[in-house]
This record gives structure tokens, sequence and C-alpha cells, in this order.
């Protein structure tokens, strides 16, 4: 039996092609290509401390001055966008700190922005472009 492998563009080596990497993999293509995000400031599922826990976020990008700028949860196809997602990213986010994120399945994509003087995030219409 062989694993379907994908290459991933960040990490520059083949990977599983399970359907959250592939996701992983179009939302990377997506904001590299069409949001004009540099490659060389993404990060792709590195470990952050939520609490006594580390977990893995799937994309952080940076801004030009390499502090978290925005960061993307990725599910698979066949997993809904629901509270429990949003609430799982905004833990995260608690760690890192980044302005944006992103919620995507590639059936549905949220994109938040953190509202500082009500310390809650407001929903976009669209994904900023890198500026």
């Amino acid at each position: 039996m062989t694993i379907n492998t994908i290459r991933c563009i960040i990490r520059k080596k083949y990977v599983a092609a399970t359907p959250e990497e592939e996701v992983r993999q179009h939302t990377l293509s997506f904001l590299i290509n069409n949001k004009s995000y540099p490659a060389s400031l993404i990060s792709v599922e590195g470990q952050i401390k939520v609490g006594n826990l580390t977990k893995r976020y799937d994309i952080l990008v940076y801004d030009r001055q390499f502090k978290p700028w925005l960061l993307v949860e990725c599910k698979a196809p066949s997993i809904k966008i629901t509270q429990e997602v949003l609430d799982q990213i905004s833990r995260y986010n608690l760690s890192i700190g980044a302005k944006y994120f992103i919620l995507t399945n590639s059936q549905q994509t949220y994109c938040l922005a953190k509202d500082i003087s009500s310390n809650s995030f407001v929903l976009l219409e669209d994904i900023p472009d890198y500026q």
C-alpha cells in the first residue's frame, strides 16, 4: 500500500496528502499567488504553548518585522467550521497574538480581524492582501 503525498510549498518536502493537508496547500497557494503573501514569512505546522499543552498551528504569517500577523486554521472539507473551531484558533491566538485569522475547510472560509478597542474579532468580507 502506498501513501499519497503532496509537496508542501513552504516546507519544500512531500507530506501525506490528507484532506486537511490538501486544504492547507490550497490555502498557502491562494495566499502566495492571489494575496501576495511572501513565502519567506510563512510558517507551517509550528509548535506553540497553549497553557501547559504543546499544540501545532496550521499556518502562521509574519509581518515584515517578523511579528505574527495572520493565523490560519485548516480543517478537512468534511469538518464544519463551528464555534468550537473558532474557540480553538482563539486559544492558539492567545499565545501568538496575530491581528487576523482565517478558518477554512475549502468549502467555508472566514477571515476575522482583531478589534483592539473591544478585544474581540470582527468578520471581514475578504482576506486582506499582504501589506
